[in-house]
């Protein structure tokens, strides 16, 4: 499985953005798939995280304000990370993760006025 992530930049407080993670290869062993970041001199967290049925699992800090869902179709498996009210401290670099082991090249994510 190969993952591309895409959808950060530049938002200012109360903005929102959206990210996406396309995980392409082979989609047969698709498996649960989620968000983490990681903030300058911080420890990598979790975002969010969605398995193959649906069930969805956020970190305290977004609850409320972010939102992770996917699609899937023969070629491809999709998650997006809906972010709405965006606040300075959500800046950070963004990593979709295939679980158990496959990490995205990760996307920035700037809150900023």
């Amino acid at each position: 499985v190969q993952l591309q992530a895409s959808g950060g930049g530049l938002v200012q407080p109360g903005g929102s953005l959206r990210l996406s993670c396309v995980a392409s290869g082979n989609v047969f062993s698709i498996n649960a798939m989620g968000w983490y970041r990681q903030a300058p001199g911080k420890k990598r967290e979790l975002v969010a995280d969605i398995t193959t049925g649906g069930n969805t699992n956020y970190g305290d800090s977004v609850k409320g304000r972010f939102t992770i869902s996917r699609d899937r179709d023969n070629a491809k498996s999709t998650v997006y990370l809906q972010m709405t009210n965006l606040r300075p401290e959500d800046t950070a670099v963004y990593y979709c993760i295939h679980y158990p082991n496959v990490w995205g090249q990760g996307t920035l994510v700037t809150v900023s006025s």
